[in-house]
């Protein structure tokens, strides 16, 4: 195989908050750190990581591209990463759904899936 999926980029007003709002949340670690990116991970070889980039401005729209996280227990996880620092979200999602739609402490969306196996159960 050519590519790879290495990490994803997320742009940031506090990047080093956001970062560590991650870490806790993946139970990864800060692999690098300057003033213009913080990179996050598992550890150095274990792709994908997640970059985080300085912007002035803060997040304005639902984002385009989201995180789905699946847990062993849905529920407690929940309740860790809220008392994190993420919040609930509503982007239209029904009450039928069986994942939650939480926020990062800067606005970005991301669901906490029922538990699974593979990628199409």
């Amino acid at each position: 195989m050519a590519l790879r999926f290495h990490q994803i980029v997320v742009d940031a007003h506090d990047p080093s908050s956001l970062a560590r709002f991650w870490c806790a949340v993946l139970d990864w670690k800060v692999l690098y750190e300057d003033e213009d990116e913080i990179v996050i991970g598992a550890d150095e070889t274990a792709r994908p990581g997640i970059c985080f980039l300085p912007v002035p401005e803060g997040k304005s729209t639902k984002n385009r591209l989201h995180i789905d996280l699946a847990p062993d227990d849905q529920a407690v996880e929940i309740e860790r990463v809220l008392a994190l620092g993420a919040g609930r979200v509503d982007v239209g999602q029904g009450t039928d759904v069986t994942w939650v739609v939480l926020a990062d402490p800067e606005g970005n969306e991301f669901c906490v899936l029922r538990p699974r196996k593979t990628l199409v159960d």
